[in-house]
């Protein structure tokens, strides 16, 4: 019995090592990702830091069952839906590059821009079709041109 309780411990450990490596590896880009998300700056971020260590707990409780599915992508996955669930909470932004967007075009930006997720997959996670985030990142790239031409300008002028 005591064998057993020893062999588990032991395997608990490697997998906690795991997991750690894991989130010393990807917690660096998955922050971001969720800074960019919530508009907030890399100096402030406590919305961000927040959803980043829910998608992370979420990824620890079910690191045992993980077989061929890729951590990162359940962590992103999982840092997406949580912030859809919640945009609300981010409409106005912090200050952040993108707080000129709403937050369904931030989550579509940086999931097609910043993370390179297919249009087809970001559709399926949000629930739309394949066209809808085409139309939503053509509009948030618009946007996101038009806030750099309008803060150029205005730096133009007070020079």
């Amino acid at each position: 019995m005591g064998d057993q309780r020893s062999g588990h411990r032991t395997e608990h450990a490697y997998r906690a090592r795991e997991f750690d490596a894991f989130v010393a590896g990807a917690a660096g880009r998955l922050l971001h990702a969720a800074t960019l998300l919530t508009a907030e700056t890399r100096t402030r971020n406590p919305h961000a830091q927040a959803l980043l260590t829910a998608a992370l707990a979420h990824t620890y409780a079910v690191w045992d069952r993980l077989r061929d599915e890729d951590p990162y992508e359940l962590t992103r996955r999982d840092l997406a839906a949580r912030f859809a669930r919640t945009a609300w909470r981010y409409h106005g932004g912090q200050g952040g590059v993108l707080s000129a967007l709403h937050p369904q075009e931030r989550l579509v930006v940086v999931l097609r821009l910043y993370e390179g997720v297919a249009e087809e997959q970001v559709g399926a996670l949000l629930g739309v079709p394949e066209t809808r985030v085409r139309a939503v990142c053509a509009r948030a790239i618009a946007a996101l041109r038009a806030a750099e031409r309008r803060e150029g300008a205005r730096r133009e002028s007070a020079a």
